[in-house]
């Protein structure tokens, strides 16, 4: 068999890494110095776009380690029994990529994930050696982002913490009892046990030494996971439920949802067709309101799947017409933060500007407030909704035509 080239390793493995849904496309233009302007690439193999929390897009170097894997688990689509064309970096090739795309400005860091080759102690420990290598051979400054692997001994996964800005262990399926008939081989038991593991550790390094220096730095980016929709039956509701636990009980920064894709040679018990795209969409417009907006999942989906055709904080507020219209100048913040169109940084400017004269309705058009969704459910000295809050057809009215939605 004749042997792969870098860039023929490259394209398989960067390929088998856009399943990872940590990290997602910014849909930025195209941009590419092979074409003699400029320097830099947002283009091409590996290359992905991620933003930061202050909305800044970043460009990394997506990729597996290796796409060889010991594990069967049904839903994916480098399993053992998979039928796919196989590749692997060694570590020193994964250095050599990450530096030479840095140095010709293609991308700002790393996001490395793995098959599992002969153990998790034997996969980690190459792992650690890579990111080991950028920061203490090479000082390389830029993000790194690591899957971590299940199983590995707690020594590697230390280590790894030093060297990496964020870490990720994938829960992969919403229930223990859907991980047990479709990834038998993985234990739900040793997942928490190693998200636990990494919230210590991190804890641990905010605190000061004895001696009154600093710990060293752990995971200064904090901890991940994922799990895939619609490759099982659970529903939205308990989606939500076991997301909001593991940000109450890891610490976790971001749960990623990633819509299920049919794979080739697929068992029977997997679904034949991808579920639609906006359900994963709709959950993550969820998880946004369980962590900025104070909402808890039993309040956003008590039951069965988010309602498709509108953004779960207009749903909620069309079922509970109770509540409005929200006196703006008197509302508790809780209460605006639940207004359809009202964005957190909005709600701050509200509250910073009445506590020293009367809002009026072109106010909230200067602080950038979605009216055309609130009016309906808010009340001002100059601005009634009138008819507007009893309007039969106000769920019509609001169900867009179909195309991607933002997040409020």
């Amino acid at each position: 068999m004749t042997a792969l080239t870098l860039q023929e390793k490259l394209a398989i493995l960067s390929d088998a890494a856009r399943y990872d849904a940590s990290c997602a496309s910014s849909g930025t233009a195209k941009r590419d110095s092979r074409d003699g302007k400029g320097l830099g690439s947002t283009d091409g193999n590996g290359i992905c776009h991620s933003f930061t929390p202050d909305g800044r897009c970043v460009s990394l170097l997506k990729i597996l380690m290796t796409n060889f894997c010991i594990f069967d688990c049904a839903y994916c689509v480098n399993r053992v029994s998979s039928n796919v064309q196989r590749a692997r970096f060694t570590p020193e090739e994964v250095v050599e990529l990450t530096l030479e795309f840095y140095r010709r400005n293609y991308i700002e860091g790393l996001f490395l994930s793995s098959g599992i080759i002969k153990s998790p102690d034997d996969t980690m420990r190459d792992m650690v050696r890579i990111v080991r290598t950028l920061r203490v051979e090479h000082d390389f400054r830029g993000y790194i982002h690591l899957k971590t692997i299940p199983g590995a001994s707690p020594e590697l996964v230390a280590e790894a913490g030093l060297h990496a800005d964020r870490l990720s262990v994938n829960i992969e399926l919403p229930t223990e009892a859907s991980l047990a008939a479709f990834a038998p081989e993985k234990d739900p038991a040793e997942i928490r046990r190693h998200m636990a593991d990494l919230r210590l550790r991190k804890e641990a390094a905010s605190d000061t030494t004895l001696k009154g220096t600093p710990a060293p730095k752990f995971i200064p980016a904090g901890q991940s996971t994922q799990m895939i929709v619609g490759a099982d039956p659970t529903d939205d509701a308990t989606i939500l439920k076991q997301s909001a636990r593991l940000y109450g009980s890891y610490g976790l920064k971001r749960v990623y949802y990633s819509a299920f894709s049919p794979i080739p040679d697929a068992t029977a018990k997997l679904p034949l067709v991808q579920p639609p795209l906006l359900r994963e969409h709709r959950l993550y417009q969820a998880d946004w309101l369980m962590r900025f907006y104070e909402f808890a999942p039993e309040e956003i989906a008590s039951q069965g799947n988010l309602d498709l055709d509108l953004d779960p904080k207009l749903a909620w507020a069309l079922q509970h017409r109770d509540r409005f219209p929200v006196d703006v100048q008197r509302a508790d913040r809780e209460m605006l933060l639940r207004v359809p169109g009202f964005g957190t940084k909005s709600v701050d400017r509200i509250l910073r500007t009445r506590r020293h004269r009367t809002l009026r309705y072109d106010d909230l058009l200067r602080m950038g407030t979605t009216l055309k969704k609130a009016r309906p459910f808010i009340a001002l000295t100059d601005w009634s909704p009138g008819a507007l809050t009893d309007h039969k057809d106000l769920r019509a009215r609001f169900a867009p035509e179909p195309r991607q939605l933002s997040l409020f």
